[in-house]
């Protein structure tokens, strides 16, 4: 079967996968900014794509509900956005396959953006590099973020300041030491904060053992995402008697 060939863009729907080194398809194949992706078929026997009889070619959706009945705007990881389709196509129910495509717009979920201002503006400027319209997806509306005749917009740029400053307070919160966080004590085991001063913090571990710690010697560790102390941080370890039903519970279980 024969695809037609078409001379004027056709506009489909898509999504993409973002990773380190930039703008994919779904199946990892790159997308260049200022280049149009040119459809390649790799059955043992290739032919110009696409082609009736084939599967190849550059897919499209005919609209974003057809992607959402095919389950592709299900996931907050992905960028959707339309795509100019030309050349050889060949149509289905739900879209198109064709030869050519290049970005018309794209719609970035705002949670998959980095939660650094640095790493946003690298974002931004590989997004920005392909000369199509940029939206944000907030809260389920899509808001203007950068376009190619007016520039960055300020309504999608007040977004981003918002989440980084929220983002940035909670980091913030999550590195304050207070009561009832998980404390791993050098040599003693994981304990819990029981006390926060000024220069001491008081955890206790094993439900006995209180220890007296430097506050200066407690560091966050955002790899195991708790609180850990330096060599030498205990200054004093009061041991309680444990009540008797936990004295009770440890015979039976040794």
């Amino acid at each position: 079967m024969t695809a037609p060939d078409y001379i004027f863009p056709i506009i489909g729907c898509r999504v993409w996968h973002w990773d380190d080194t930039g703008l994919k398809s779904v199946n990892s194949i790159p997308w260049q900014p200022g280049r149009a992706l040119a459809a390649t078929c790799v059955q043992p026997f290739t032919h110009e794509s696409p082609q009736g009889d084939c599967r190849c070619g550059v897919y499209a959706a005919k609209s974003f509900d057809g992607l959402r009945r095919m389950r592709y705007t299900e996931s907050e990881r992905w960028i959707r956005g339309e795509v100019f389709l030309w050349g050889r196509m060949v149509e289905h129910e739900e879209g198109w396959r064709a030869q050519f495509a290049y970005p018309k717009n794209f719609i970035v979920p705002i949670s998959i953006l980095p939660s650094a201002m640095s790493l946003i503006q690298s974002w931004l400027a590989v997004l920005t590099a392909y000369g199509c319209d940029l939206f944000l997806l907030a809260e389920n509306r899509t808001v203007p973020l950068w376009l190619p005749e007016s520039g960055f917009d300020a309504n999608g740029t007040d977004l981003i300041v918002k989440r980084c400053a929220v983002l940035d307070e909670r980091r913030r919160d999550e590195r304050r030491l207070k009561r009832g966080d998980r404390l791993a004590v050098l040599g003693h085991g994981i304990g819990v904060v029981d006390q926060v001063g000024r220069n001491l913090v008081r955890a206790v571990i094993a439900g006995s053992d209180v220890l007296t710690i430097e506050r200066d010697a407690i560091a966050w560790d955002s790899r195991n995402r708790r609180w850990e102390t330096a060599p030498g941080a205990v200054i004093h370890v009061t041991t309680y008697p444990r009540s008797a039903d936990a004295q009770r519970h440890n015979q039976r279980t040794t």
